[in-house]
């Protein structure tokens, strides 16, 4: 039995390397019959394609990978990020800039939160930087109804266990009192669905604002609400420690460490 490796890439890599989606993504696409290659239908993600191949997405041509991008975006509050709502509710992709091309997003903001969301075309990339593996700090502004003293989030600092779903531990710094709300900088390392507003609900407090500052070496800076600013590609390669000619899929799962001279991606260095 040969072990020669099979000519291409999987056909959910292809799919992701072309902004199609996520590879889990594609895979459900696959799944459910709407991709299909040279003219067929296919049900398994498990085939091997190559550039002569021809591959269509519910009827349409998927078009050439383009070059890896990324963006930072301010999301606003009341979005959701999903490509479709079932609500009927808007979502990011409605506001997005006419010019941007079809973008994932990299993780979830809810809807009530708001702050820096990184969007890319490579669905490889948008894996990477999802992996708990990766594990880049996402630090948010966070404002609470009530007047908590530090002591308080102990148990978020520790790690909790909140309606049977574990949390790591949080860095959270209580920043000022602001009449009736106090305002606390939070930073993990892996987000869970509402994971602070639950915590937080969790010791007796309610969340009425969350902003997300940065995520790992890229910031939110001045960017303000439904902006859009790309990362030029040779600082995305440095930071995501990707070779010039790499493929996202084959790189190491760690980023760089962003070089601490140089000022945060997403501001402005000071005059």
């Amino acid at each position: 039995m040969s072990n020669t490796p099979l000519p291409g890439d999987r056909i959910a890599k292809v799919l992701a390397r072309a902004g199609v989606a996520s590879r889990r993504e594609a895979e459900r696409m696959i799944e459910a019959g709407r991709v299909s290659v040279n003219g067929k239908a296919i049900e398994s993600p498990a085939l091997n394609v190559t550039d002569k191949d021809k591959i269509t997405v519910d009827g349409k041509p998927v078009s050439e990978p383009e070059p890896s991008r990324l963006w930072l975006y301010h999301k606003p509050s009341g979005l959701v990020t999903t490509a479709r709502d079932e609500k009927g509710r808007a979502t990011i992709f409605d506001k997005l800039p006419e010019d941007l091309p079809r973008v994932m997003s990299v993780g979830r903001l809810d809807l009530n939160s708001e702050g820096l969301l990184l969007l890319t075309n490579d669905g490889g990339i948008k894996r990477q930087l999802e992996l708990p593996a990766t594990g880049w700090l996402r630090k948010y502004r966070v404002r609470v109804n009530g007047r908590p003293k530090d002591e308080d989030f102990a148990p978020l600092r520790k790690g909790m266990v909140v309606e049977g779903e574990r949390f790591q531990p949080m860095t959270v710094t209580l920043d000022r009192q602001q009449g009736a709300n106090a305002w606390l900088t939070i930073g993990l390392r892996e987000g869970k669905n509402r994971e602070i507003r639950r915590a937080i609900e969790d010791i007796g407090y309610t969340v009425n604002r969350l902003l997300r500052v940065s995520y790992g070496p890229f910031q939110l800076g001045s960017l303000k609400p439904g902006e859009v600013e790309e990362i030029r590609r040779r600082v995305m390669r440095d930071q995501l420690g990707l070779d010039a000619d790499a493929s996202p899929e084959e790189t190491p799962k760690r980023p760089a460490r962003p070089q601490r001279k140089r000022p945060p991606i997403g501001k402005k260095p000071r005059k």
